[in-house]
């Protein structure tokens, strides 16, 4: 599908992003795991999501979708059963990766597959923990490990890990092997990264501790269900945001959106570039924070982003780079080796894509360099089926000259359904 973008000025709403995708994701796994039942409202109904609903059906859990909420039937730690048929995680490496950690500890053997795109990511970065902690990860490739690929369950024994790289996807799937383990499971890492696995785990009755940068994980005998409220995802967010303080006479308000700090990234650099945003109604939920925030029109400026804030932004960036574009002054991006094993390439995607439209904007080894002020034109830009690339496109097409089509635009509905309609309709 194309979706064609026109220019837009003067946009007053409220907005209601759909719910957090790691959020979501994690309630479906943690939920299975536990006993008894969990009810998660707002849920993301995306197809990343939902690929986390159909494996964790595969192996054996009832879970139903009601029109408000889902209800996750938990059979507790040691419930999981053999599954019948592939695991299949669609687009999502939150899904394959986090599920290689549960999968690990489990008495059968597991067969995972994904998409193209995931079959292209590398999974030796979560496969080296759980291999020293017990775990046979065996793929086509015996030096790299990339999907399709079979994880036979053994007994495991705790570690102390130290993450190479700053990720999220792979500090969980360390710590729910570590669930399971003989003795303590710790996960050293170089720099935060979102911490929604541990604010859970420990709602929902594990031994997580956080001392420094080191996070614990102790054995429990098992998890309790709960209920889980999943905030506005700061992700979808984003794209309003940008919006917001670029579109000439614009105001906008967007509710409920989770706040918290290991994501708040996109906030710091907008507010570091002269964006004008405030925080309203905050509060806590399920130990997450949440708060309205409105954002006005304002004139931007060139930042420099690396360092420890990359973890929390690392999503955000196509759309911090579209933002540059529309800032005087230069804005460079850096440590951000990380763009590179997404969904698409990210630094080369979004320097190509964002080049069709005009912009002055250059790649480097870790990140890019942007010299934003000159005016963009619409033109026909490519999602290469990355979510976030097809939705930083569109908020330039939105604030360029003239018609802008984006191609392959229904990848958008891996975190965010109906994204177009919003923005059409503002």
């Amino acid at each position: 599908m194309n979706q064609i973008i026109t220019p837009k000025n003067n946009i007053h709403a409220a907005i209601t992003v759909p719910g957090d995708k790691s959020i979501s994701h994690r309630s479906i796994m943690f939920g299975a795991l536990a006993e008894g039942i969990t009810e998660i409202e707002g849920f993301l109904m995306g197809e990343d999501c939902l690929s986390t609903i159909s494996c964790f059906q595969k192996l054996g859990i009832d879970i139903q979708k009601q029109s408000e909420k889902i209800i996750v039937h938990g059979k507790g730690l040691h419930g999981l059963t053999a599954p019948a048929q592939t695991l299949d995680v669609g687009n999502s490496g939150t899904t394959l990766r986090l599920l290689s950690g549960i999968l690990a500890a489990q008495p059968f053997c597991s067969h995972l597959t994904g998409d193209a795109s995931i079959q292209k990511r590398p999974m030796n970065r979560v496969a080296a923990p759980l291999r020293q902690m017990g775990a046979v990860l065996n793929g086509r490739d015996s030096q790299n490990l990339f999907a399709p690929f079979t994880i036979e369950g053994r007994k495991l024994n705790g570690i102390t890990y130290t993450l190479p790289v700053a990720s999220a996807q792979v500090k969980s799937a360390v710590l729910l092997a570590g669930l399971f383990a003989e003795g303590q499971t710790a996960v050293i890492e170089p720099e935060a990264t979102r911490n929604h696995t541990e604010i859970m785990l420990e709602h929902m009755g594990a031994n997580i501790k956080k001392i420094g940068n080191t996070i614990y994980c102790n054995p429990v005998s098992q998890l309790h269900g709960t209920k889980i409220a999943v905030p506005a995802d700061i992700s979808s967010a984003a794209y309003f945001m940008v919006l917001g303080c670029v579109c000439k006479n614009s105001r906008l308000l967007l509710k409920n959106v989770g706040i918290n700090e290991t994501r708040t990234g996109i906030i710091d650099v907008l507010k570091a570039m002269g964006g004008n945003i405030a925080i309203e109604n905050e509060s806590v939920v399920n130990g997450e924070k949440r708060a309205d925030i409105v954002v006005k029109t304002a004139s931007l400026h060139g930042t420099t982003i690396g360092g420890e804030d990359i973890p929390r932004l690392i999503d955000e960036i196509p759309v911090i780079a579209a933002a540059a574009c529309f800032a005087e002054g230069t804005t460079i991006i850096k440590d951000a080796q990380e763009l590179k094993v997404k969904e698409s390439n990210r630094i080369d995607t979004v320097v190509t894509e964002l080049k069709k439209f005009g912009a002055d904007i250059a790649k480097t080894e870790d990140g890019m360099i942007i010299k934003g002020g000159k005016p963009l034109h619409g033109c026909t830009t490519q999602s290469y089926h990355d979510h976030r690339i097809a939705m930083s496109m569109a908020v330039a097409g939105i604030c360029a000259q003239g018609k802008t089509t984006i191609v392959d635009a229904e990848c958008a509905n891996i975190s965010f359904p109906h994204f177009y309609d919003i923005l059409n309709n503002l």
